[in-house]
Formats: structure tokens, C-alpha cells, sequence
């Protein structure tokens, strides 16, 4: 009798369980049905986007990344853009619905730093911490900090950013090694929303997405500046100079609009 009444007792547990199950799966599947993907904080244009894969046989080097693309300026103060492509390996990695921007920036100076967009569509995978971007590709952290940059284009605000100071030892042709540092600043923007914060990036999409079956379409924006060793602190004003200047021409979204009052303690302050 005992073990008859636990079987009994282990096939309603599993009855119940099963119930649940279907029911969530029939929830999220009508849930996902209904969902709403929200629109992007930066401006996409439509012109076809390519990629270069060094590896592949010549005929199929170049391949096809996508129809649309981030718009990014072509010209910033006295930097020209030239053509930075989407590698294979993050065009393989990344959904294919994922919208890309990205440029080299070359200064008169022959100084240079690197612009990047990722624009998430319905799969939110596109978008993860930057930091995985970073170190694969073979930078050290070296430090990071949350910081604001004084934004004065459309209006008067404060861009929340994450500053990251790097490093990398660099094989020279000669086969000696160069310590090389680099100052890389990134945030994330929606259509409402700009936060430097991951997770609080995904506490309000996961919000949204409960509480009005809409998917926040999220763009990951970053600016890296490499430099030579100890030479950090200026490479990241010029990257915040560059992000004055450039963010206006393809970001929609601001933050609060700061009063005549804090937006000139501001302008003094970098003065």
C-alpha cells in the first residue's frame, strides 16, 4: 500500500508539472505572438552593409553583412572615415537579423579610433557585456568607471557611459613588443532609454516586455581609441570630444534635458 500510494503521489507531481509546463509554453508562445518590437535610438539608413573574411578564396572575401546599416557621419572635426568592415567571425557569432554601424576614424594627425554600433532586432542576443568583446580580441581591463559626458546637441544633457582603460602587448615585425594602451567608452540607447549598465539594461527590457509585450530594441554604442602606453587620459578626451560632436548625428534618443542653469556649470567646468 505504501508504495502504491507514493507512485499515486509521484504521477500526480508529475501531472501537475507537466500541466504548468504546457501551460507557460502555451502562454509564451501566444505572449511572443503578440510582441512588439520597440523602435531603435539610432538612425538606420538604407544602404547595404559588407564584410571582408581575409581567409576565404578571393571570390568570396567580401560578403553581404546586410541591406540596412547604422548610419554613421562620414566626417567628425578633422577625422575622415575609411572602411572598417564586419569580420566573419562576428557576423557568424551575432544573429543575422543584428544591424551593424562601424567606421575607423583617421585624423589629419594620423591618429585614429574606431567607432562601433550593434542594433539588436527580435533576437536579443545580439547585444552582451562589451567587455567579452574587448578582452577577445586581446585587451586586458585594466580599469573601468561610470562617467557622464556633457552633451549639448539637440539639448543640453548627460550621456551615462562606461570608461574602460586597456592594455595589450603588441608583436612588432621586427619581433620586439610595444605595450600599447587604449581608452574605450561605450553605453546602450533604446528608444526612451540610455543607461552604461548591463544589467539595468536587462531589468527594463525584461519590464517591458511583461508588462507591455513590447521587445526595447537596444543599440550597443562604443568608441575605442588605442595609444601609446600612458598616453590614456588624453586618448580619452578625444574620445569624448569625438562623441560630442558625433552622437548628435545618429543617436535619437537624449537623456533629461538639463536646466540653462547646470547646462553652463557644465561648459564652465570643461573649460
Amino acid at each position: 500500500m505504501i508504495r502504491k500510494g507514493a507512485d499515486a503521489q509521484t504521477i500526480r507531481v508529475f501531472t501537475v508539472v507537466f500541466a504548468l509546463l504546457a501551460c507557460t509554453a502555451l502562454f509564451l508562445g501566444t505572449w511572443k505572438k503578440h510582441q512588439r518590437l520597440g523602435e531603435p535610438g539610432v538612425k538606420v539608413v538604407a544602404e547595404p552593409l559588407h564584410g571582408v573574411d581575409p581567409e576565404a578564396a578571393e571570390a568570396e572575401r567580401v560578403f553581404l553583412v546586410g541591406t540596412n546599416q547604422v548610419y554613421l557621419p562620414q566626417y567628425v572635426l578633422d577625422y575622415r572615415c575609411v572602411t572598417n568592415p564586419v569580420t566573419r567571425q562576428v557576423y557568424d557569432w551575432l544573429p543575422k537579423d543584428t544591424v551593424y554601424g562601424q567606421q575607423r576614424y583617421v585624423g589629419t594627425d594620423g591618429y585614429f579610433l574606431d567607432a562601433f554600433v550593434v542594433l539588436m532586432g527580435a533576437d536579443r542576443t545580439s547585444i552582451h557585456k562589451p567587455q567579452y568583446c574587448l578582452t577577445g580580441s586581446g585587451w586586458r581591463i585594466v580599469s573601468q568607471e561610470e562617467d557622464t559626458i556633457a552633451m549639448n546637441r539637440p539639448v543640453a544633457y548627460e550621456l551615462p557611459v562606461m570608461k574602460l582603460t586597456a592594455a595589450r602587448t603588441h608583436k612588432t615585425a621586427e619581433g620586439g613588443e610595444l605595450e600599447l594602451g587604449g581608452a574605450f567608452v561605450y553605453w546602450f540607447v533604446s528608444e526612451d532609454k540610455l543607461t552604461a549598465r548591463h544589467n539595468e539594461r536587462m531589468w527594463w527590457m525584461a519590464r517591458d516586455l511583461l508588462t507591455k509585450a513590447e521587445l526595447q530594441r537596444w543599440a550597443y554604442i562604443a568608441v575605442f581609441a588605442p595609444c601609446p602606453k600612458g598616453q590614456e587620459e588624453a586618448a580619452f578626451r578625444r574620445v569624448e570630444e569625438f562623441i560630442q560632436i558625433a552622437v548628435p548625428e545618429f543617436q535619437t534618443t537624449t537623456g533629461e534635458r538639463l536646466s540653462a542653469a547646470r547646462a553652463d556649470g557644465l561648459r564652465a567646468s570643461e573649460e
